[in-house]
């Protein structure tokens, strides 16, 4: 059977082969690319001030993240850290709402209320964005084994990045997910640094996926860079989870193009490997790819930037436009059903 998917985010079953159509083949680069022009204009949007807090970004992840969502069941689910929004994207989310999301609006997935570091959406089944480093292994542990429970056929992806290996909360729920035979994937994405160090001066075993083998879990890696490669190695280990119901670790190698953060400067980089970085651009590379074999000629390809920088200026403009949350809205939240004697006092409110 030849591929027939050409949709950006989550798949039908079962349609995924190691030679993609050329229309699927556009389909993912062009969702690289608003992934890549979004990233773009958040950086551009925090030096002005209309993106607070912390903000990190996927640029030359792209790759990653659309094999790996291209891997997904709509009916899946998926926790992420804190670099999420390429993935919330991917996954289907409006660029609208990510966008407004990101600047606090009250039109965005979280309601404004969780900004970059912790978007949310269940019609999408993202269940986070979580701020703590390794804060998202447990819930997502804890969420594969409801599956199990309930005797569900659906799997959890749970994406960290490398510096997460060292903490205790990934061999914690490594170590149940083998115990209890949890459809999960757990998915690290291996940029080299955990912030400024290098994964070698970090971790006595540097290729993280061997990691698994600690707890008799199988384990791969792949090269982030290969859209199509990750998306065949992402979908041989949910269905692994899925059919076998076994957890699975996958260790993506993808360089991300800019320092940790927005307002890291990367200076641990030396100028001949930001170099080599910017040569090696994963998006440029796979435009070229595709003009060579004849698949995006440069005039579909300019057609193609018009189109997704047009949907971003329109995210940009429906976030500013937006309102901020409403005051009274602050504790709505804070429990997910009402608690007798909840306070509700801000901080200039009296205390009687």
């Amino acid at each position: 059977m030849a591929d027939t998917d050409t949709r950006s985010p989550a798949r039908s079953r079962r349609t995924r082969r190691s030679k993609p159509r050329p229309e699927t083949l556009v389909a993912y680069y062009r969702q690289m690319l608003l992934i890549r022009r979004f990233e773009e204009r958040a950086a551009r949007a925090y030096t002005e001030a209309k993106i607070g807090g912390y903000c990190h970004l996927n640029l030359g992840e792209e790759p990653t993240i659309t094999g790996l969502m291209a891997a997904l069941e709509p009916s899946d689910y998926l926790f992420t850290n804190y670099r999420e929004h390429g993935y919330a994207l991917a996954r289907g989310i409006e660029a609208r709402r990510v966008m407004a999301e990101l600047y606090g609006r009250s039109t965005g997935v979280s309601k404004g209320w969780g900004g970059s570091m912790h978007l949310f959406d269940t019609g999408t089944r993202l269940l986070g964005g979580y701020g703590i480093v390794g804060g998202q292994l447990p819930l997502a542990t804890g969420a594969a084994l409801a599956i199990s429970y309930r005797g569900g056929d659906e799997v959890v992806m749970c994406q960290m990045g490398d510096g997460t290996t060292n903490i205790g909360a990934f061999h914690e729920s490594l170590n149940m997910a083998a115990l209890w035979d949890l459809p999960i994937v757990y998915v690290v994405i291996n940029n080299g640094l955990g912030m400024g160090t290098t994964v070698d001066q970090s971790s006595a075993e540097p290729e993280l996926y061997r990691r698994a083998a600690a707890y008799r879990i199988e384990g791969a890696r792949v090269d982030g860079t290969d859209v199509i490669a990750v998306r065949e190695a992402a979908h041989a280990a949910i269905e692994r989870a899925r059919e076998e119901k076994k957890p699975f670790l996958l260790e993506t190698t993808s360089p991300r193009l800019r320092g940790h953060s927005v307002v890291d400067p990367a200076r641990y980089r030396t100028a001949e490997e930001k170099e080599q970085l910017k040569a090696a651009d994963p998006l440029a590379r796979f435009a070229l790819e595709l003009e060579e074999s004849g698949v995006l000629d440069a005039e579909a390809r300019e057609k193609l930037d018009a189109e997704v920088k047009a949907e971003v200026d329109d995210a940009a403009a429906f976030a500013d436009d937006s309102p901020h949350p409403d005051v009274s809205t602050l504790f709505d939240y804070t429990y997910a059903t009402p608690v007798p004697g909840e306070s509700r006092r801000l901080p200039a409110d009296p205390v009687f």
